[in-house]
């Protein structure tokens, strides 16, 4: 279940998810190397002290990766496995960084190594940590070697970036909201959630009747794992972002301590109740000295969006044929000539 409230990170967790979150970690998988990056229809290059690719009916296919008492373990047994335990994953994150990349070759966009490298320095500095510090975080926190790191983070979002093609333009409006979202009161409430209305308004029936049950009945019918857990408890709600708007809105009219909100539509099929339990107190600061700090994370924000959404719209220009599911989708060519959508279909060779 997608998440319907902020989390209230730290500045250090919340750029953590700028970096990792968003389109960033559907691109990660193995397969396809970093050099320049000019996106040609070519092989990629083999890394050093990795084997290479094997073709069918090649030395390599056949070669013994382990033996067993003398009876051997081939490439072709290894990637055969392999493929049925993770090849879904994996393919569809390399036909995601593919289309990148053929959009990158159609524009004749490139990103360079250096260019990699100066994003990589720039994310350590973020963060006060040594680039081999911040290479040690990467392989104990999210599983990444520096390789992956480079190939499968850092250069969709650079390319994504030049895809999008856009300047970020942060306004005051936006400076003023961010500092009420940073520094204003914020919402404290409990939450369960449903998938269903019909069982939502009878959740909130019982909560009605019994305001005093409110924690219990979060444990016992929410669906939302972490809060539940919690009995309903939710990181604060800030007035503009975050949250589903229409949780900010219930939650910042409501007044009076155990007052319900209504039930409330999160998403599809996603059902929300709100017991308020006031505000949090205001931080004093003047606008002033955060407003280059407010303009840093504001523009970050806004290059994730943009890069969300510009690989979207990739994604949905593309046409795929994916043989391992058996699954296509995109757009066809009709005979008459017009492009049509298609609902996705079984592939065929």
């Amino acid at each position: 279940m997608d998440d319907i409230t902020n989390s209230g990170p730290s500045t250090r967790t919340r750029r953590t998810g700028l970096v990792f979150g968003g389109t960033v970690l559907i691109l990660i998988a193995g397969g396809i190397t970093m050099q320049v990056w000019r996106a040609q229809s070519s092989h990629a290059a083999e890394q050093k002290g990795q084997p290479p690719v094997a073709s069918a009916g090649s030395d390599a296919f056949r070669k013994a990766y382990a033996r067993v008492n003398g009876d051997s373990i081939t490439y072709e047994a290894l990637a055969q496995e392999c493929v049925e335990r993770h090849g879904k994953d994996v393919l569809e994150n390399m036909v995601n960084r593919m289309i990148i990349q053929q959009e990158c070759a159609r524009r004749g966009l490139t990103v360079s190594e250096a260019e990699v490298d100066q994003e990589i320095v720039e994310i350590s500095k973020k963060f006060g940590l040594a680039l081999d510090q911040w290479y040690k975080m990467l392989q104990a926190e999210r599983n990444l070697t520096p390789a992956q790191y480079r190939r499968d983070v850092i250069w969709p979002m650079l390319a994504l970036r030049k895809l999008a093609g856009r300047d970020v333009e942060i306004t005051r409006e936006m400076i003023e909201l961010a500092y009420e979202d940073n520094y204003g009161p914020r919402a404290k409430a409990r939450m369960i959630v449903l998938d269903n209305i019909r069982r939502a308004t009878e959740i909130w029936e019982k909560a009605k009747n019994s305001p005093d049950d409110f924690e219990s009945l979060a444990r016992d019918y929410s669906m939302e794992p972490n809060s539940r857990a919690l009995g309903g408890v939710i990181p604060p709600i800030r007035r503009n972002s975050g949250a589903h708007e229409n949780l900010r809105k219930a939650a910042f009219a409501m007044k009076d301590v155990g007052e319900l909100s209504g039930v409330l539509q999160v998403g599809p099929s996603q059902y929300a109740i709100l017991k308020f339990e006031g505000f949090t107190e205001p931080v004093d600061h003047n606008i002033a000295d955060v407003e280059a700090q407010l303009h840093a994370d504001l523009t970050e924000r806004e290059v994730q969006r943009m890069v969300g959404e510009t690989f979207e719209k990739l994604q949905q220009q593309a046409r795929v044929d994916n043989f391992l599911t058996g699954e296509s989708r995109g757009r066809v060519e009709a005979a008459s000539g017009v492009e049509a959508d298609t609902a996705e279909a079984p592939a065929t060779r």
